[in-house]
């Protein structure tokens, strides 16, 4: 390397996480936190281009035998890139002149969307222009780049599992200050679970009609890459419909991050108008599964019945407080006749009466609910409360029909590696509640098989404490130290009496005399 030449680092998964907390300080009180997860992404495909037009002009020099200048030149044509970026709008350009950033970035970064439609309303989302128009924020956008600038992240050292782990880092860090302002970030660990049970496999389809920033789409990539490769992934049909269009150009950032290309994101409101049709008919998954909104107001009768494919809500309509139901309605109808269902709900849904109870009662007689999983206390960070896994198969083998698996998993925790009021999900407790699931087995204080016919019994309660409560661990008792104990006790007791004996005839005498 020429002396007075600096090259940014590889980067590794720890070095970029750090990197991460330190831009999150330097904007936690200024500035929202997308400006960093742009960054991160301009960044990054800036660096994979660099790395695309060296692996071209190296190919074309080699295989098509073109002057060393002219397969310069060739390498920078957008056939050879995943991504059509001009030199002239790339991280490395734009930055060049710090103070020209709050001009050049912006510029930049509408260009870029304009000639890739796939992130048209994706990258273009934060406006750097008014975010830059103060000297407070400049300097700021300086110091954020200088970090960015530190590393390349591009390269076999940095895999798309790195950066993906480093975009989930962002949205971790800000979930508890987010999570004031309605957004919902479901822990890794609860959707692993929910992975686990729904078991995607090659070929088949996965949908989220509410999939946030992606995660359970993610996960149910990288769990069939981890079973299967990474070519059978592509096998993988991944779909989402996303109604917050900043939270929807976060998830199609981060799944270009974990280099997922093949998924299919809508923006929208899943419950008034679902984008995903098949022949002018509600699109059909293998497999759905989602956080949905929890308790969400506005979409009662009057709302629904005007709704595209009202027919989704067969069996009722979710009173005007609640669209847990209608939610719910939506996946089942979203399902194909083999398929299988995960969502994570508040309790409340399990035992609620009116509207809810008709459309629950339904379902239950149906005999689609396979399982139902009472989640420990203070896992999200919205709320404290435990929350409760529903899992619906439509197509139960036949040793678990008229059945319903009940898992109270409320002692399943640890506490959170990071955020000290919060739980979180070991390996080993996600393993309990899979194996138990899979096995559909009674393990007393922990899991119930219950006949549907008790439930309907229960008045179509499906709150899991009504099946099956922790056992109280016995209190280990050593015998002899108690014994002990006792006769020590015994002992004071004898002397505090003799001792009152003595006072008592002092006090008599006294009174004689």
């Amino acid at each position: 390397m020429a002396q007075g030449l600096w090259f940014p680092q590889r980067v590794t998964r720890e070095e970029l996480n750090s990197l991460i907390d330190k831009a999150a300080d330097l904007i936690r009180t200024a500035v929202d936190y997308k400006f960093i997860l742009v960054l991160l992404f301009l960044k990054r495909l800036n660096d994979v281009w660099k790395v695309e037009k060296r692996q071209a002009k190296e190919r074309l020099i080699k295989e098509a035998g073109l002057p060393e200048e002219e397969a310069e030149r060739e390498a920078e044509e957008k056939t050879h890139h995943t991504f059509n970026i001009p030199r002239q709008f790339l991280w490395d350009e734009v930055t060049k002149n710090v103070k020209d950033l709050p001009q050049n970035l912006p510029t930049a970064i509408s260009e870029i969307a304009k000639l890739n439609e796939e992130l048209q309303g994706v990258i273009d989302r934060v406006d750097f222009q008014v975010f830059a128009r103060n000297q407070e924020n400049r300097e700021l956008l300086r110091q954020l780049v200088e970090l960015f600038n530190k590393y390349d992240l591009a390269g076999e050292e940095v895999s798309p599992d790195i950066l993906g782990d480093a975009y989930e880092h962002i949205l971790m860090k800000f979930a508890p200050e987010r999570a004031k302002e309605g957004e919902i970030y479901t822990p890794r660990e609860v959707i692993k679970l929910m992975v686990e049970i729904l078991d995607p496999k090659p070929g088949e389809s996965v949908y989220d009609p509410c999939c946030g920033s992606g995660g359970m789409l993610i996960l149910s990539h990288l769990y069939v890459i981890e079973r299967y490769g990474e070519e059978e992934a592509i096998r993988l049909f991944l779909f989402g419909q996303e109604r917050n269009p900043e939270i929807y150009a976060i998830c199609k950032m981060n799944l270009l991050l974990h280099d997922i290309r093949n998924a299919n994101i809508a923006n929208g409101d899943t419950l008034y108008n679902p984008r995903f049709r098949d022949d002018g008919r509600l699109k059909q998954f293998d497999v759905v599964i989602a956080n949905i909104p929890w308790n969400q107001d506005g979409y009662g009768e009057d709302s629904l019945k005007g709704a595209d494919f009202r027919e989704r809500f067969f069996l009722g309509y979710s009173p005007n407080n609640s669209a847990d139901w209608a939610w719910i309605q939506h996946m089942l109808s979203s399902t194909k006749e083999n398929g299988r269902v995960g969502l994570v709900v508040d309790n409340g849904c399990l035992f609620r009466g009116g509207k809810e109870k008709i459309i629950r009662s339904k379902v239950i007689e149906k005999d689609w609910v396979e399982c139902v999983i009472l989640l420990p206390e203070k896992l999200f960070y919205n709320t404290g409360a435990p929350g409760a896994i529903i899992i619906f198969n439509k197509a139960k083998p036949a040793n678990r029909r008229d059945k319903i698996l009940f898992i109270n998993a409320s002692n399943e925790f640890t506490p959170h590696p990071s955020v000290r009021r919060l739980n979180s999900l070991s390996k080993e407790n996600t393993g309990k509640i899979v194996d138990t699931y899979r096995k559909f087995i009674d393990i007393t204080g922990f899991s119930k098989i219950v006949d549907i016919s008790k439930v309907k019994d229960n008045d179509y309660n499906l709150n899991v404490t009504l099946y099956v409560m922790p056992m109280e661990e016995d209190e280990e008792i050593d015998i002899a130290k108690e014994f002990l104990e006792l006769k020590t006790l015994e002992k004071e007791r004898q002397e505090i009496g003799r001792k009152i004996e003595e006072y008592i005839t002092k006090l008599s005498e006294a009174r004689s005399d």
